[in-house]
């Protein structure tokens, strides 16, 4: 297995330092932030919009996976892509036209990521697995920070990694929620491939160089 990427959550940043907080992931050698993008209506809360993104962008080359956590992702993947995305990743649950929602970003130069939340299986997937760049396996209900991971959705994981080595597809698996010093063992055994951490990583008790170095 390929050393796993670490993708610290901007959700858990300090907002009022988010330029320190950005700096601290590049020092720590993360490639990836993970920025979740919350409607208010797909989950309770509400988070920032594409004009933090652009703005963010200008100060760093570190890759973008916007995660959409918003119904109708439709409607926000041309915004996201011009303010600096590089993965736009959606929901499965939150929309019809999946099919169309991976060629729409594709066809922006963007990769294609799509979630799924703990109780949606990896059958609803099986059609689109070909076609996206990453699969993001939610191990906490989304909405909300500092959750316990939920054990059963690293068999999700594991189902995907086999089903990427049969079908020889190239997504890469990543797992977001209660992922911390405790629960990273098994989130990695389970062969995550891209590991989001929030709380965990910016209070510096994450332990990802003791594992992954």
């Amino acid at each position: 297995m390929k050393t796993p990427i670490l993708s610290p959550s901007l959700l858990a940043a300090d907002f009022y330092h988010l330029e320190k907080d950005i700096a601290k992931i590049k020092a720590e050698g993360a490639p990836f932030i993970h920025i979740d993008i919350m409607d208010g209506a797909f989950v309770p809360q509400i988070s920032f919009g594409e004009p933090v993104v652009k703005s963010l962008r200008s100060r760093t080359d570190l890759i973008f996976d916007v995660h959409l956590m918003t119904e109708k992702p439709e409607n926000h993947i041309e915004a996201f892509a011009k303010s600096g995305a590089d993965y736009i990743t959606f929901h499965v649950e939150s929309t019809v036209h999946i099919d169309r929602v991976i060629s729409a970003i594709h066809a922006l130069g963007k990769k294609a990521g799509i979630a799924i939340v703990p109780t949606t299986p990896v059958s609803a997937l099986k059609e689109i697995l070909p076609l996206v760049d990453l699969v993001l396996v939610m191990t906490v209900n989304p909405g909300f920070g500092g959750q316990k991971l939920l054990p059963y959705c690293l068999d999700k994981v594991r189902e995907l990694i086999a089903l990427k080595q049969k079908n020889g597809c190239q997504y890469l698996v990543s797992v977001d929620g209660g992922v911390n010093e405790k629960t990273l063992p098994d989130v990695l055994a389970a062969g995550t491939e891209v590991v989001v951490s929030g709380s965990a990583f910016f209070n510096d008790t994450l332990g990802w160089k003791n594992l992954v170095h």
